[in-house]
């Protein structure tokens, strides 16, 4: 039976779905809501939506633009996820010690902290504050820009606690001039407060708190009286204190409920459903502190190309074992074959009828 032609489709037969538009739907600002999905901060996604790379509904979008559920928004082409609906961030504590930058792209090919941060799936992690290479102590990192902005805008002047061991000691004098103010390159600066925490020998510490976090403040307000810091360590971020739990190097997650509270301290939405229900193991294993493994880059060859290992059986990550040539081996010769033996006239005809 002849198999029939394939019928050709109609291009035009297959229409894109219409989204059902809500005439009710309130629009909400767009690089809000670009933060919320873990974009970056209000101040990024502004800058990103200036540079042209987001679009709403196949139009450039404009700085300041309103978007409803059923816009399409998408950054570089590829269509975004936009929250509507509060979600619950991620919400990260960091022991950092010294040695290691909180930068994603450094010319130097330093250890960076994101190299250590666990994948998140439909975001990206925000780093709270910055700390320098060699200042240890708490580092927070979250998903959502909003909760990141709350931290670090100026205008909150979210306190930030120090443990500070530097090279002598400080006099009456010099420590009412710190709380009172000294001029720096870039402007007045001082401590909202300093206690001496003892110290042995040449070296003492000191315990400030400031509301500001400009590019090596602590360190150059010490080093304005010639008194150098050998250590700096952040204890405490606004309404986070560093766990004693929580070693150098190690992380922990934040509980649904802390971020909850969080959210609240910071004055942002906070989901209207019920917690997702969670098993005691996950409660167990998300309470716990550990320590992150490095992630593992793909080496590069040639430019525009990345190598990768030779594999056996077509399985990824393990290498094909070559075999070493034994030694005083006897290569094999046309010599030592056999010639093959001719077959007989009375096995030419067996089988036939």
């Amino acid at each position: 039976m002849a198999r029939p032609f394939k019928q050709q489709r109609d291009p035009g037969a297959n229409k894109p779905r219409a989204v059902a538009v809500d005439p009710d739907a309130v629009p909400q600002r767009l690089h809000k809501l670009l933060a919320l999905a873990g974009l970056g901060s209000r101040r990024d996604m502004e800058s990103l939506i200036a540079s042209g790379r987001v679009t709403i509904n196949g139009k450039p979008a404009t700085v300041g633009a309103g978007v409803v559920p059923s816009d399409v928004v998408r950054v570089d082409s590829r269509p975004v996820r936009l929250p509507f609906e509060p979600e619950l961030p991620q919400v990260l504590l960091y022991h950092k010690p010294e040695g290691e930058i909180v930068s994603q792209d450094d010319p130097e090919k330093r250890a960076t902290v994101f190299d250590k941060l666990p994948r998140v799936k439909g975001a990206k992690w925000i780093a709270i504050g910055r700390l320098d290479i060699n200042t240890s102590g708490l580092l927070i990192f979250t998903t959502s820009g909003e909760l990141a902005n709350r931290f670090m805008h100026p205008r909150y002047e979210v306190e930030r606690e120090y443990a500070v061991r530097i090279f002598g000691e400080l006099s009456e004098g010099q420590m009412l001039q710190l709380t009172q103010g000294i001029e720096l390159e870039d402007g007045p600066a001082a401590f909202d407060v300093i206690h001496p925490q003892g110290g042995e020998g040449s070296n003492h510490w000191y315990q400030v708190t400031l509301r500001e976090g400009r590019n090596r403040e602590v360190r150059r307000l010490f080093e304005a009286f010639q008194l150098p810091v050998s250590r700096l360590m952040r204890v405490r971020f606004g309404p986070i204190t560093l766990p004693p739990r929580l070693k150098r190097g190690m992380m922990m997650a934040l509980q649904p409920k802390e971020v909850l509270d969080l959210l609240e301290w910071a004055g942002l939405e906070t989901p209207k459903g019920p917690l997702k229900q969670r098993s005691n193991r996950e409660i167990e294993k998300a309470a716990t502190a550990f320590t992150p493994k490095v992630r593992k880059t793909a080496v590069t060859g040639r430019e525009g190309s990345t190598a990768r290992p030779a594999v056996a059986g077509g399985r990824a990550g393990k290498p094909v074992a070559t075999k070493k040539p034994a030694a005083n081996r006897r290569v094999r010769q046309t010599s030592d074959l056999t010639a093959p033996r001719q077959q007989k006239r009375s096995d030419r005809n067996r089988g036939r009828g």
